[in-house]
């Protein structure tokens, strides 16, 4: 019999546990010609998320949960859930049960049929319409900038056969983007469609602040097209500046114009400013990467697992 393990990263959701419990005994039951391990990551819970995965492990022994150390985010927890999971497969998804458990067997069909990566797209989300519109500009971005593919609508909810997750578990980046890795790694890749749920229970832990830290790590960890945007920028001003400059010579000696315009000359130095302010920025993130990663220091701690 097959094993299959569901990891379920964790953060401040006490009130969807009700849920979270019937929805997973619901999957168990359905399927029960799989073995099932329910891996529940507590990412550094305030409320008493905790205590609900320790009731829920006592109560049924299909559930397991592992303890961070601290709040370290949903990649960390996912990447210390794939370290963690045994079985032949895993399947990631959201504590909210905002990932529908009607679409877990198509997923096992996909896998039996011999695929080893199916994720699953979202056909509407229920999401503001300035993060629907600046979702979609940033993976546009991203797959016309990167050479890998990268599949759109596509969050973690996802079946992954466990050569994936060996070989998840030897990229050890402290910096992660898990949507990019799940990409990178390759393999037999089959996309899904599924109707993303309303939350029934708490708010959404994604501001906007994370999710352009995301975006920002996503594109500097898979693209380089930033650094050479910068550098064609700096070519074409160059250039330009070149070409001004022979201007002004020609009226100046020329046509006897005098030299004149100070504002024409705070313009052109504000603008060089703020381009080499961009261009320093964008160095800048690629930099911080290289920091945290040349500190080699261990993506997580574990409190407790169990």
């Amino acid at each position: 019999m097959k094993t299959i393990t569901i990891l379920l990263p964790i953060f401040n959701e006490t009130e969807s546990f009700p849920l979270l419990k019937e929805n997973i005994q619901q999957v168990i039951k359905d399927n029960s010609n799989y073995e099932w391990i329910i891996l529940m990551i507590n990412d550094g819970s305030t409320d008493n998320s905790l205590e609900k995965m320790k009731n829920l492990c006592q109560e049924d022994h299909h559930f397991h949960y592992i303890d961070l150390s601290r709040n370290y985010g949903k990649e960390i927890a996912i990447m210390a859930g794939i370290d963690y999971a045994v079985g032949d497969a895993i399947i990631i998804m959201d504590a909210d049960m905002q990932h529908p458990i009607e679409t877990i067997p198509e997923m096992i069909k996909y896998w039996e049929e011999g695929y080893d990566d199916i994720y699953a797209q979202r056909q509407n989300a229920h999401e503001p319409w300035l993060k629907t519109i600046t979702s979609k500009a940033y993976y546009n971005f991203l797959q016309k900038t990167t050479n890998i593919p990268i599949q759109k609508d596509t969050g973690d909810f996802r079946l992954l056969d466990r050569k994936c997750i060996e070989a998840l578990k030897e990229m050890k980046e402290t910096d992660r983007n898990n949507k990019g890795m799940f990409s990178w790694i390759g393999f037999k890749k089959k996309g899904i469609y599924y109707q993303q749920k309303q939350r029934q229970y708490g708010k959404t832990k994604w501001s906007y602040y994370k999710l352009i830290n995301l975006a920002l790590n996503g594109i500097t960890s898979f693209t380089t097209t930033p650094l050479r945007i910068a550098s064609i920028f700096g070519i074409i001003i160059s250039f330009m500046s070149f070409l001004y400059l022979i201007y002004i010579i020609f009226k100046t000696l020329i046509i006897g114009e005098s030299v004149q315009g100070y504002p024409t000359l705070m313009v052109t130095i504000l603008f060089l400013g703020g381009m080499q302010l961009i261009a320093l920025g964008i160095i800048g993130e690629y930099l911080s990467h290289i920091f945290n990663e040349t500190k080699r220091r261990p993506g997580y701690f574990i409190r407790e697992y169990k």
